[in-house]
């Protein structure tokens, strides 16, 4: 619809325009042939002058020879011959372009006169000639024939001649500027007409388009502020011209967008201040930990470095004490020796634990596994210990078809496992307690349980006991790398090792492993 208001100004524009071009055209061609028919006509009469007073100028020249002599002006008289033949050609070419622009009825007698002026010339110059060779010796004022010359022919009939050129050019010359005046004078009134029809109307259908286009501007510009200020419910609701009902469609559909976009948005945000709220829990739950991790580090370097200093010290004392002596005996001397060999047995077993925990966190434990029954491995295990704890019941228990089962494990390491349970099962519970060992069979695994009944461990314990340097707060023996050393076995086995413990009750520590070749 707009489109259509836009094409019907244009082209009417296009109209005025049109007619504005055309009549400058037109006026220019017709400046243009008026401006060219006046130059002619001013040259025809500049000539017709020059022609005059050339022409004069040959008569006294011819006057002077009649007076002077035949031969006293032959030079200048050719001069001016050629130059009165040069005139009279241009004269003749002038009135030729001037009648056939012009036409016959407005240029008529001027070529006719023009050859009436040559025979005149022609005339004069002759009967010069004549009076010349007449030899005449009579003075000149009695010479009839030279007076009739100078008066009637000169005088008279070329003076009129020139005179009536002149004059009838000058005519024409006049009758053109008229007639370029009165074309100015048309082209002025036809542009103050044309202006005063054009300008009105072509203001008026400026401001009627300006209307027309400002209307839908405001609204469209309404919308966009309803939207900046979050009304998103159809901010254009008006039906306007099809160029912009697509624009306001798009806007509406713009808004319901942005609508769904900040409800999102809004959703978006809660969520992610959720996830915030999360991750800023876990955070602080991981750095509470490695605040943990950090302290237990800080303690094991102190418990260490305890560990370390105090066989090193013994060493060293021990060396000391037997270098100071005046008299060794060979029974000093081994004494000594075996002091220190305890103590480098103590310091090697230590360095054997962390780099055991080492390879465990770098997934390089070496495992030299074989198919092993597995119930005799227990049974000596707890036949070991039950030797060393002879007032302390331990009974294992296994059902008898699993008396034949094979498990595919690294057997010293699987007794350095149960070596670390039982003693912790023993260190941790009363002399009377039993300890009670079973081995049961699930799906393909195994698991065995080693059962106390010492004090339990608390909840808080539970979650961190089979981390580094984690020791029971009511106990300061060890370094905390037992258990530790017996997750990262196990997990190498591809099993898992787990406690339940209630306090005042005792705990169970559990261990399972795959039947299949690892």
């Amino acid at each position: 619809m707009y489109k259509r208001k836009l094409f019907y100004f244009g082209l009417t524009t296009a109209f005025i325009l049109f007619l504005a071009l055309l009549s400058t055209a037109i006026s220019a061609h017709l400046t243009r042939e008026n401006l060219q028919q006046s130059n002619i006509a001013q040259s025809l009469l500049v000539e017709h002058e020059k022609l005059s007073s050339i022409s004069y100028r040959l008569f006294k020249q011819l006057t002077d020879e009649i007076i002077f002599g035949q031969n006293a002006n032959q030079a200048y008289v050719r001069k001016k011959q050629n130059l009165i033949q040069q005139s009279i050609s241009q004269i003749k070419k002038l009135e030729i372009e001037q009648r056939n622009a012009l036409g016959l009825s407005f240029t008529k007698g001027s070529i006719e006169d023009t050859d009436e002026l040559v025979r005149l010339i022609d005339e004069i110059t002759v009967e010069f000639r004549a009076v010349v060779s007449s030899g005449n010796t009579a003075p000149l004022n009695q010479q009839a024939q030279l007076k009739r010359l100078l008066e009637v022919t000169i005088d008279d009939q070329f003076r009129e001649a020139i005179n009536s050129a002149v004059a009838r050019q000058t005519r024409v010359v006049a009758a053109i500027n008229a007639k370029i005046e009165m074309l100015n004078s048309t082209i002025l009134w036809f542009a103050i007409g044309l202006g005063a029809l054009s300008i009105p109307l072509i203001l008026y259908g400026c401001y009627w388009l300006f209307n027309q286009l400002y209307q839908p501007l405001i609204l469209i510009a309404n919308a966009t502020n309803s939207i900046a200020l979050g009304h998103y419910q159809k901010p254009i609701s008006v039906t306007l011209d099809d160029e912009f009902e697509e624009l306001a469609t798009s806007i509406n559909q713009l808004a319901l967008r942005l609508q769904e976009h900040e409800k999102n948005a809004i959703q978006s945000r809660k969520q992610l201040e959720l996830e915030v709220q999360q991750r800023t829990s876990e955070l602080t739950e991981a750095n509470l930990l490695l605040t943990k991790i950090d302290s237990r580090r800080r303690q094991f370097i102190a418990d260490i470095s305890h560990e370390l200093r105090t066989p090193l010290t013994i060493i060293r004392g021990e060396a000391q004490v037997t270098l100071r002596m005046q008299s060794v005996s060979v029974d000093d001397f081994n004494q000594t020796l075996q002091s220190i060999l305890g103590q480098a047995l103590s310091l090697s077993r230590l360095v054997d634990d962390l780099l055991l925990l080492t390879r465990a966190e770098m997934n390089q434990i070496n495992l030299e596994i074989t198919p092993t029954m597995i119930i005799p491995l227990i049974a000596s295990e707890v036949m070991k210990w039950q030797k060393l704890n002879l007032a302390r019941a331990i009974t294992f228990e296994a059902g008898t078809n699993l008396n034949e089962l094979l498990v595919t494990i690294d057997t010293q390491r699987i007794q350095q496992v149960l070596a670390i349970l039982c003693d912790n099962a023993i260190k941790y519970s009363k002399s009377d307690q039993p300890i009670e060992i079973t081995l049961h069979k699930a799906n393909s695994m195994i698991t065995i349980a080693i059962k106390d009944y010492g004090e339990g461990i608390s909840a808080a314990e539970v979650d961190n006991i089979f981390e580094r340097f984690v020791r029971f707060s009511k106990h300061s023996e060890g370094l905390g790398l037992g258990l530790p050393i017996a997750k990262a076995i196990i997990e190498a086995h591809d099993g898992s090792i787990s406690v339940t413990s209630t306090q005042g009750q005792g705990s169970i520590f559990s261990i399972s492993l795959p039947l299949g070749n690892k």
